[in-house]
């Protein structure tokens, strides 16, 4: 055999042992850090759904905001976006509210609304800032239940 093919051979065993060994790992760390994970997201979910009783919607994104300046990064995402999701919909009606958020499957109109949001709460060169809008776009996407509104102009998509 030409040590050119044992060569080859050589570089995927070593390449199947990484791939099965960061598997290993990851499988390793999920077992022993899952449930807080799960308690720090449960955590999240009903402490947006507490301020979400105490606030608007306008409110519920502030919040969201300003937590995720306190820890940014890929976890205060995920964070950040749990709260948001279960304060938005625990909230009052902020008039207006939807009226500019594009769907989600609005690719380019979705980008360019995120990345204008991202530069109003001055996180415009933060890597995650645009994910922190997602659940927004959710919120407005999902069909509301009817409600009288408190104002004539007071609607929701």
């Amino acid at each position: 055999m030409p040590g050119w093919a044992k060569a080859l051979i050589i570089i995927g065993i070593v390449v199947v042992l990484l791939v099965v060994g960061v598997i290993a790992a990851g499988v390793y760390w999920w077992s022993h850090n899952k449930d807080a994970l799960i308690a720090r997201g449960k955590a999240k979910v009903t402490e947006g759904r507490n301020v979400g009783l105490t606030t608007d919607n306008q409110g519920c994104v502030d919040q969201s905001v300003a937590r995720y300046k306190a820890e940014p990064g890929f976890t205060g995402t995920i964070a950040a976006d749990l709260f948001m999701q279960a304060c938005l919909e625990a909230s009052k009606p902020t008039q207006g509210f939807c009226d500019e958020v594009p769907r989600e499957t609005e690719f380019i109109k979705s980008s360019q609304w995120r990345l204008a949001q991202c530069k109003h709460v001055d996180l415009s060169s933060d890597q995650y800032c645009q994910q922190l809008f997602a659940p927004v776009q959710r919120f407005c996407e999902r069909p509301r239940p009817f409600h009288e509104p408190s104002t004539p102009n007071e609607h929701q998509r």
